[in-house]
């Protein structure tokens, strides 16, 4: 991607990643990469994250032209895009879904979200078992967990052979935009407060005032 050129849409490299077969949905791969932005760990660069998606590898090209569309498109493009999301005024999104109440759409819809959060947690700890976190952050990652917690629990409802009745349907999609604005709520929050905590540390580096000799 030239100076100056617009950035891939996200349907754009939602098509190039499903083109190249990864085995990462692309759903996950926005939240993935969100939270390897926000995460206090060490920094991988957004190659590295890439090739992750491939279990390590890139996938084959024909052609140079080719890898270079999708690394642009992942690394400046989508990448770039949701570094905005550090910033209060940019709040994150999750995927929007089809809200028809069905057991196929909520068995989907709990899947893809259960599949989100997961995304996020494993950015955000970058290969780490435990991860210091600050505050707000901390309490956004435990509000998460009995999240998909709930995710969990529709999803193995609807996997089970068993009849789930309509009514039953029809009041978890009555729960579902609101469960969703709250896991995006969390996300942002955790986002936020890790991008605040890391400035605060770059100032204290930057006016640390040099011992005299």
């Amino acid at each position: 991607m030239t100076k100056g050129s617009k950035s891939p849409s996200e349907a754009t490299v939602k098509k190039l990643v499903e083109r190249y077969n990864c085995p990462v949905p692309f759903h996950e791969v926005r939240t993935r990469f969100l939270g390897t932005i926000a995460s206090p760990t060490v920094s991988l660069s957004p190659l590295v994250v890439i090739k992750e998606l491939w279990d390590g590898e890139l996938p084959i090209f024909d052609s140079l032209d080719e890898a270079n569309e999708l690394i642009s498109a992942l690394a400046q493009g989508l990448w770039n895009d949701l570094t905005q999301h550090q910033k209060r005024s940019q709040p994150f999104r999750l995927v929007r879904l089809p809200m028809e109440p069905n057991k196929a759409n909520l068995g989907g819809f709990s899947l893809v979200r259960l599949q989100e959060l997961d995304g996020f947690i494993r950015g955000l700890f970058n290969g780490e078992e435990e991860i210091e976190l600050p505050e707000r952050a901390h309490e956004a990652i435990g509000h998460l967990d009995e999240l998909r917690s709930i995710m969990a629990g529709f999803q193995e409802m609807t996997s089970r052979d068993s009849n789930v009745e309509p009514e039953q349907i029809d009041d978890f999609f009555t729960q579902l935009p609101d469960l969703t604005k709250i896991m995006e709520t969390e996300i942002h929050e955790a986002v936020l407060s890790c991008a605040r905590a890391r400035r605060q540390s770059l100032e204290g580096i930057l006016t640390e005032k040099p011992t005299v000799h």
